[in-house]
């Protein structure tokens, strides 16, 4: 095994992204095709649901024979808007834990020799110290919302530690906080809280009307360019060594409200009207804020794109590519 595994390393990578077709794989592939993510001889296949079912194990196989990856990043899961994941936790729980099983163990059988899966900030404890790090994940039961989701999401970090320990295998996660840009869900009732705002504002702008935005904007969070973050989990896929989840997120001086964030969207799509903040309307957590000290100690350097730049990118992206995008 020592002889394959050096030689592994000198074959140019045949890398599998599971859910290529999302926020994060679109960002991913971005940064491959047009920032000198991919190396010379390197394979980079980015799967869609199109592409099979990772629910069935059969098809996760098949698509495994069919591109036989030497590195997997694994994306894909079962998602839906936070009114959904309170109504079916069991469906969230067991066809995310299937998704993850199959995929962790074909790779395995496989011998596929990096796996680097995306875990959510949502797994992280509901009652906790703040600001959260990578050694409190499993610190007490996550967000009562989507606890089966989160669930499902920790069971990855369980299993690539027992791959280790077995098996001796390099397989990883991160967690990234509150992702934003092009191709995310824009839906104004299940899509990502940014993003619905993106919607809201450039709906109210059309039609003349004021925005309504839930809650009372002071909830505050770190917010997280898509692209950032793709750039990051190559850097992850080719350097980093340990087993252990890494968090990849802006930093705690950098989160912002609700309030602050609904107000540069308005002036990225020149919105004058009135933005109106409905209080009767729950507010849900009120921090989450997650520390990217391990992030720093490894690269002190990295330079996230500025909050409002991003935002600027982000809602020209979506105006220009407004009858396409998930609305």
């Amino acid at each position: 095994r020592g002889k394959t595994q050096d030689n592994m390393s000198k074959m140019p990578m045949r890398v599998l992204v599971t859910g290529g077709s999302g926020l994060v794989g679109k960002a991913i592939e971005h940064v491959v095709k047009n920032e000198g993510g991919k190396l010379e001889g390197e394979e980079w296949i980015f799967l869609s649901s199109k592409d099979g079912d990772l629910v069935d194990i059969a098809q996760t196989r098949a698509i495994f024979e069919k591109h036989r990856p030497t590195h997997v990043i694994h994306l894909a899961a079962k998602v839906g808007g936070l009114y959904l994941h309170m109504k079916e936790n069991l469906y969230f729980l067991r066809d995310n834990l299937r998704i993850n099983d199959n995929v962790l163990q074909t790779a395995h059988e496989m011998d596929v020799s990096k796996v680097v899966s995306c875990l959510s900030s949502c797994i992280f404890p509901d009652k906790t110290e703040y600001p959260i790090d990578e050694s409190m994940i499993h610190n007490g039961p996550p967000h009562d919302s989507n606890y089966g989701y989160s669930h499902a999401k920790r069971m990855i970090d369980v299993q690539n530690r027992a791959y280790f320990q077995q098996h001796g295998r390099r397989y990883t996660a991160v967690i990234p906080t509150n992702v934003f840009g092009p191709y995310d869900n824009f839906n104004i009732e299940n899509g990502h809280v940014l993003s619905a705002l993106m919607n809201k504002t450039y709906k109210a702008k059309k039609e003349g009307t004021s925005v309504t935005v839930c809650g009372s904007g002071n909830p505050r969070r770190q917010f997280t360019f898509s692209l950032d973050l793709g750039r990051l989990i190559i850097w992850v896929l080719r350097e980093y060594k340990e087993i252990d989840p890494i968090i990849l997120s802006v930093g705690e001086e950098d989160e912002v409200s609700i309030k602050e964030v609904e107000d540069m969207i308005a002036s990225a799509l020149e919105f004058t009207g009135e933005i109106h903040f409905d209080t009767m309307l729950g507010d849900g957590q009120l921090k989450k804020t997650a520390s990217n000290a391990k992030l720093r100690s490894y690269l002190p350097d990295f330079t996230f794109t500025p909050l409002k730049e991003a935002l600027k990118m982000t809602c020209d992206w979506f105006v220009a590519n407004y009858d396409a995008a998930r609305t």
